[in-house]
């Protein structure tokens, strides 16, 4: 089986989007039934190359030209499935499994799916043969405005790589004045353009909290930031 997956981001990319896609995808591509894997991601570099089956196109920024780039793949290719890997990409994955009439996938990662979107999507998500969603709260959330089966929407959520670092806890073990507290952690990009993951909501509420629970530590752990040389090079190519 020939699979294409039409991506916003993937290999060479940072975020949780970008690191469900690459777990997810390597796995899939370990399925015996699976031949080939091509990945056409908006966004990444080519600083982090797939293992096979999987390849990874170039990423195409323009939202024009990445249609036309997928539909052309699509067309040489001819892929037995298609994966849309987010709903915003999801008209053009509809319209390139309807051009080869081969079934869809669509994957949800949480905020994109909570509200319903504009009525082309909307329609469109009732027709697509295979959801799968991060967590059961996305998907309660989706299928509230989604005229879908429930049948087809499952939930494959986030997993954690094997061995895993146990070096951050360790740290937090050792910290002083650390140890003894009950800890509440939030794990995410800081990103005002990512507000809606409520850093700042907690942060507000700690006074409250510190009343009822005097020991409490709020703990934020991000992603380290890649090097900023990396990120002009990509954009200079």
């Amino acid at each position: 089986m020939k699979l294409l997956a039409l991506v916003t981001d993937a290999f060479g990319a940072p975020g949780g989007i970008a690191r469900y896609n690459r777990d997810f995808l390597t796995a899939l591509a370990m399925q015996p039934i699976i031949g080939s894997v091509k990945v056409l991601p908006r966004n990444g570099t080519s600083e982090e190359q797939p293992p096979a089956p999987v390849e990874q196109l170039v990423p195409v920024p323009g939202k024009w030209l990445y249609a036309a780039k997928a539909v052309r793949q699509a067309l040489t290719q001819r892929p037995d499935l298609i994966f849309c890997g987010h709903l915003n990409l999801l008209p053009l994955a509809w319209l390139i499994s309807k051009l080869l009439r081969v079934p869809l996938w669509l994957q949800l990662h949480g905020i994109d799916a909570w509200e319903r979107p504009n009525s082309i999507t909307a329609k469109m998500a009732k027709k697509v043969n295979l959801v799968t969603c991060v967590s059961r709260y996305t998907r309660r959330r989706f299928l509230s405005w989604a005229n879908i089966p429930p049948a087809r929407v499952k939930v494959l959520p986030n997993t954690v790589s094997e061995p895993a670092n146990h070096q951050p806890s360790r740290m937090l073990k050792e910290t002083p004045g650390i140890k003894e507290k009950k800890t509440l952690l939030t794990v995410g990009r800081l990103s005002a353009s990512e507000c809606y993951k409520g850093h700042d909501r907690i942060i507000a509420c700690l006074p409250q909290l510190i009343e009822e629970r005097p020991n409490l530590c709020y703990l934020i752990g991000r992603r380290r930031r890649r090097p900023q040389a990396s990120r002009s090079t990509h954009r200079a190519a």
